[in-house]
């Protein structure tokens, strides 16, 4: 069931429980509003739940390595030396 249909039984719940006062004798539209009220409920937090746990992403980083540069550059002079620098961390570890 999704958000819409959630919201349609707590609102259907609602009208049952607080706006229809008609006696049926053997059922109570009041216990059937709030049955449907707490089925709509039930079944947002449900959706909800699972759009949230499908959404988590995981995130793979290439292993660290070691590097030695043999060669050093040399730059032009005065062109501007630029290094590029790009360090990834996992989440939770300190290195």
């Amino acid at each position: 069931m999704g958000i819409g249909a959630s919201i349609f039984l707590i609102a259907l719940g609602a009208i049952f429980a607080f706006a229809v006062q008609a006696d049926l004798g053997w059922l109570n539209l009041g216990v059937v509003g709030w049955v449907l009220m707490l089925a709509g409920v039930v079944s947002l937090l449900t959706t909800l739940y699972f759009w949230n746990r499908g959404r988590r992403t995981v995130v793979a980083t290439p292993v660290r390595q070691n590097r030695v540069v043999a060669d050093r550059v040399v730059p032009v002079q005065g062109e501007p030396v630029v290094q590029e620098y790009r360090e990834v961390r996992r989440p939770g570890r300190t290195v």
